[in-house]
């Protein structure tokens, strides 16, 4: 079902039951039932139709579900920007998909951030929308007495599609601005529910035990399962996770914008295998060709991107995309990532996945967090060079460092250059900005 006949579904079955809570705020099944039909009556008194975009900035609140939902109620089709667009930004976007012949069965089209080039909207059918929802409900069993705490920015796909499985299966949703505020998140657990749940990228994962570790362990038993994903998380913060939730389900998952979520891993299996997805989940399917790379289909792929053939003709083929994605499957059927294309790094006729380097170079105890990038060598050309942030009272011993390397990694694979940074350049989701640091 979509997320409007789920919200309509249990107004009638259990309407006085919270379905959305944000900081003291909260609603009910049936009130936001009524409230998502009032505003759908006003969007369509402004001129709303069925089959046109509504151009509207994200806000971190429940004003957003009401608005979102009653975009789709209309028919319409909701475009959510970043809640601090620019007005440029955001005037462009809407004459573009206001200016173009967008496929009747299209719900949203979500920009991606534009961290690689210019910024594209990213078209979703009901069909996309309702399978990546039943994705989640079936392989990470979300019930009814589910808490779900989305944090991230609800114009992204990550936190966005986490809102229709949960209403859908008459959970909560609690939303959160961010994760500014630890002691907000852990707030929530004074709330009487005892399945909580949350989707949070590496590094906040990883601020969230640096910080607040006992504070983890102390809700482990509420906690029903963390999903993570958009960057890859170490296996050392897996280890580190699942120590503190011993009982919990926790879920590394392959997704993004133009393919919805579509393999899944739950890693607290004693393995804490870095890079692995795990299998296809209900909707989707994943294949790895013999050159590495990842091609999905199924029904959550998207549609194609706004008014741009040519750049939906380089990644969709027959319904099937390629992303961008490397990886091989094991002997088991499990599947695993081996870094991004554009990521890879030439040294010396090797090409050197610069996430092996990254992972192996965490297990060193003065090392908090590091990126592998390219460097010019004058006399040998590109090289390795390793950044990192350092544990709190070391100083950088590049010796001791190269060493321990040696140890893990084949010889070519070897930064010649290490420097100490204060802090790494993020994405817009927490990824590791590495077009930042490729060389000019």
């Amino acid at each position: 079902m979509t997320l409007e006949e789920g919200i309509c579904l249990y107004a009638q079955k259990t309407p006085d039951k919270t379905a959305v809570i944000c900081y003291e705020d909260k609603i009910s099944y049936s009130d936001l039932w009524n409230m998502i039909i009032e505003r759908a009556g006003l969007m369509n008194q402004d001129g709303l139709r069925k089959g046109m975009p509504y151009v509207f900035r994200a806000s971190q609140d429940i004003d957003f579900i009401i608005n979102y939902c009653a975009i789709h109620y209309l028919g319409a089709i909701a475009v959510p920007l970043e809640h601090q667009a620019l007005q440029e930004n955001f005037i462009s976007i809407q004459k573009e998909v206001g200016g173009c012949d967008i496929p009747a069965d299209i719900q949203d089209i979500l920009y991606t951030t534009g961290t690689t080039g210019k910024s594209k909207g990213v078209m979703l059918s009901r069909t996309a929308i309702e399978s990546c929802a039943d994705n989640f409900i079936c392989d990470m069993h979300y019930t009814d007495e589910l808490l779900y705490i989305i944090s991230g920015p609800l114009n992204h796909i990550a936190s966005l599609f986490k809102i229709h499985p949960v209403l859908i299966a008459g959970g909560t949703v609690c939303i959160l601005d961010g994760l500014k505020d630890i002691n907000a998140f852990f707030d929530v657990f004074r709330l009487p529910y005892n399945r909580v749940a949350t989707f949070m990228v590496p590094a906040s994962l990883r601020l969230l035990m640096e910080f607040s570790y006992d504070k983890l362990c102390a809700v482990a038993d509420r906690i029903d399962f963390i999903e993570t994903g958009a960057a890859p998380i170490t296996g050392k913060d897996m280890e580190r996770l699942a120590k503190a939730l011993p009982h919990s389900r926790l879920y590394n998952t392959l997704g993004g914008t133009e393919i919805g979520a579509v393999c899944t891993y739950d890693f607290n299996d004693g393995k804490y295998m870095e890079g692995c997805i795990g299998r296809p989940m209900k909707n989707s399917i994943v294949e790895v060709t013999p050159d590495g790379s990842i091609i999905v289909s199924g029904p959550t792929v998207m549609s194609g991107y706004v008014n741009d053939p040519e750049s939906t003709a380089q990644v969709l083929q027959d319904g099937r995309i390629t992303t961008s994605d490397l990886g091989y499957v094991d002997e088991n059927g499990m599947i695993h990532l081996k870094g991004r294309r554009g990521d890879v790094i030439n040294v010396g006729g090797f090409k050197v996945d610069p996430l092996e380097v990254e992972n192996a170079a965490i297990g060193h105890e003065s090392v908090k967090e590091c990126i592998c990038i390219a460097a010019e060598h004058p006399v040998i050309g590109p090289v390795l060079k390793l950044l990192v942030v350092l544990e709190d009272g070391f100083v950088l011993d590049k010796r001791s460092l190269a060493i321990y390397l040696k140890s893990k990694l084949e010889p070519h694979k070897i930064p010649t250059y290490y420097e100490a940074v204060d802090k790494l350049q993020r994405t817009y989701n927490g990824k590791l900005d590495r077009k930042y640091y490729r060389i000019k």
